[in-house]
């Protein structure tokens, strides 16, 4: 069964390979199309490229010190296999990363140039070019992990021996991907905040005009957060929740054999399968709204993953009741969806009512803003116990000695079988995003606008509908690290009672708070340095806004990718020294309570940054449509104000929220040595 996860997964490559070959047949467009793509692609490439060798460094010093840890305590041979995993995690999340801003980049153009003639073609190039990040990122992740499966077997390591050497491979995916998330979160909310204070609030110009210097800046941020940082935390994911899992399946090992170890990459393979097809259903007519093409292939997707589960689940562990646990998982998936539609969507109470406070100031409006984030907390912790208590009962309903914790392991492989599709649509957002500032800067016509608009919207929907999703699968992932580190330290019980273990506990809240601030200071400062460059250049050249002079757009691209990669080191550090610290200081269990409070503290603040920003971002939306006064009114301006400060709430701080409390398991279950 392995072997046929690892042809699903080459066979997955391969497709995705065909999708790269059709994409890049399709016509990119007007020359100003494309002297804009290129500018795009240069500053996009010159951030990675700084960005990686940064990360780089730092992935090497932690490999050496996870050498050192093993061997201090007498095993040099696991410490080489666990550090030379730990840096092919790091390499594949990394690469994963570079693979979405490289088609995002190419394809934002193609979608851009279909849209002058159907918005149908330049959907499909937009999902599809979605489609080739999440589907390589997954398989990516499977071959890893299987790789490596068989180098250790074949090494004459046993099948229960392997999952502790794989943590090495999701901690050093994890670390990347928290830097890349930072890194590109920082970048494209900054961009953003500085192109809109200056360019729409002060200015008065449409969003992006080309008359605006950070306009470029703001495209290339799209594709750098959004995409490659994106990418990078997708395939951490999957990475850490597949060893999670695997780790777990070992305690059920008298049960199950080893059908419980790699019963996580198994029905990973399938999903991608089920995604595959997902991506070539989901067509839409010229009249269709494209959100229902999208929809369409999503539930496809979860249909043909749901059976597959079901034969899977049935032919490994012979248990039907595993099967419910795993259905569990695929429910709570589609209601975290749901829960971030009601919430974000401007059909709904909550998106509207944060217009309506808009009549009445700015205050008011980030007063109702904040209100929803905070409110939206409740359904999302709702839904995540039903979840994790329906799971571990069905899993202990087996008879089995852990079967409840291997119950909401399978739960969680229910919940990331669509990943791969979900990544498609997510990343669909900010190529369709791309694709309308090209074609408004490029000049083109007013019903080309109208249909990347179209695009736009649905884009923006899907982006806040896969934040719900990672937030929901975040929530059941980080139970089941905590769960398997409880297993790797030997842990039965974590009394908060003990004054070690209450300390530690309060530094985990203390952690996610205190990384937020940093977090949103950054984009703060880096946004401050782009309004100070657009000011600068509005002032020194008066035809800027005449549009009879062209925008330095180079200055504010080098200026923002500065910032970025400087203010993502402190918080980015702090998430990796501070556990360290407490587990070396203070030991194993109260590392536990660090784990267990620190990631309860994240996944809150994660809703409640994710939703409180999209639906700040949807409000600004439907006041543009023309309700409550409508473009210019002061209930817009009162809304734009809105939109800004929930920018860096969920496209930087809430995203980062959710890599930073994975890491926090992969971290404790590499270390777990240095912890005991």
């Amino acid at each position: 069964m392995l072997l046929i996860s690892f042809i699903i997964s080459v066979f997955a490559l391969l497709f995705a390979g065909y999708l790269v070959f059709w994409i890049k047949k399709q016509d990119m467009g007007t020359t100003k199309m494309q002297d804009i793509y290129e500018a795009i692609k240069k500053g996009a490439n010159a951030f990675l490229k700084r960005q990686y060798k940064t990360i780089g460094i730092m992935a090497v010093v932690l490999a050496l010190v996870l050498y050192g840890v093993y061997a201090l305590n007498g095993k040099p041979e696991a410490g080489l296999q666990v550090s030379l995993a730990f840096l092919l995690g790091a390499f594949l999340s990394g690469f994963s990363g570079l693979v979405g801003m490289w088609i995002s980049v190419r394809s934002n153009i193609r979608t851009a140039s279909a849209a002058q003639t159907s918005l149908s073609k330049a959907l499909t190039i937009a999902l599809r070019a979605g489609a080739v990040s999440g589907i390589t990122i997954v398989a990516m992740s499977l071959i890893g992990i299987t790789g490596l499966y068989y180098i250790y077997s074949f090494l004459g390591y046993t099948a229960i021996e392997i999952p502790a050497l794989l943590v090495g491979f999701g901690f050093g995916a994890s670390l990347v991907a928290l830097f890349a998330q930072l890194g590109g979160g920082i970048y494209t909310k900054a961009a953003d905040v500085g192109a809109d204070l200056v360019g729409k609030v002060e200015a008065g110009i449409p969003e992006d005009d080309a008359r605006n210097p950070a306009v470029v800046a703001d495209l290339v941020g799209d594709n750098v957060g959004d995409c490659a940082g994106r990418g990078a935390d997708l395939f951490e994911s999957t990475a850490a929740e597949n060893i999670g899992a695997m780790i777990l399946g070992v305690a059920l090992f008298p049960h199950f054999g080893i059908n419980g170890i790699i019963f996580p990459l198994v029905i990973r393979g399938f999903g991608l399968l089920a995604a595959v097809i997902g991506v070539m259903s989901a067509k839409a007519k010229e009249t269709d709204d494209p959100l229902k093409a999208l929809n369409k292939g999503y539930f496809i997707t979860s249909a043909l993953a749901t059976i597959a589960f079901y034969f899977v689940t049935m032919e490994m562990l012979n248990s039907v009741l595993m099967f419910y646990a795993g259905l569990v998982g695929i429910v709570a998936s589609i209601v975290f969806v749901f829960i971030t539609q009601y919430y974000t969507e401007h059909k709904y109470r909550p998106v509207q009512s944060i217009a309506d406070a808009s009549k009445t100031g700015h205050a008011t409006n980030i007063i109702a803003g904040l209100s929803v984030g905070f409110e939206c907390t409740a359904a999302t912790v709702v839904t995540i116990s039903a979840a994790l208590l329906a799971s571990f009962k069905l899993g202990a309903m087996t008879g089995f000695e852990h079967g409840g914790l291997y119950g909401t392991a399978v739960a969680t492989m229910g919940m990331l079988a669509t990943a791969a599709y979900i990544l498609a649509m997510d990343t669909f957002g900010p190529i369709t995003d791309n694709a309308g500032g090209i074609v408004e800067m490029s000049g083109a016509s007013e019903e080309v606008r109208m249909r990347t608009d179209q695009l736009d919207s649905a884009g923006n929907t899907t982006k806040a509908l896969t934040k719900g999703y990672a937030m929901g699968s975040a929530a059941l992932a980080a139970f089941l690290l905590f769960s398997a580190y409880l297993t790797e330290a030997g842990i039965t019980i974590v009394d908060l009672a003990k004054v070690e273990v209450f300390v530690a506990a309060l530094i985990g809240a203390m952690l996610i708070f205190f990384f937020s601030g940093l977090t949103m200071r950054a984009v703060g400062k880096a946004a401050g340095k782009i309004v100070e460059e657009v000011r600068r250049q509005f002032k020194a050249d008066p035809g800027l806004m005449a549009g009879t002079s062209k925008p330095d757009y180079a200055a504010c691209v080098d200026i923002t990718t500065k910032a970025a990669l400087r203010e993502m080191i402190m918080p980015g550090l702090l998430a990796v020294v501070v556990p360290i610290l407490v587990g070396v200081f203070l030991k194993a269990e109260a590392m536990a309570g660090l784990i267990m409070v620190g990631t309860i503290a994240g996944l809150l603040l994660a809703t409640l940054m994710n939703n409180a920003g999209g639906a700040w971002d949807n409000a600004k939306k439907y006041i543009e449509m023309g309700n409550l006064g409508g473009k210019g009114s002061d209930a817009h301006k009162a809304a734009v104000t809105g939109d800004t400060v929930g920018d860096p709430f969920k496209d930087t701080v809430g995203p980062s929220l959710h890599v930073l409390v994975k890491l926090l398991g992969t971290l404790s279950l590499a270390l777990v040595a240095l912890f005991l």
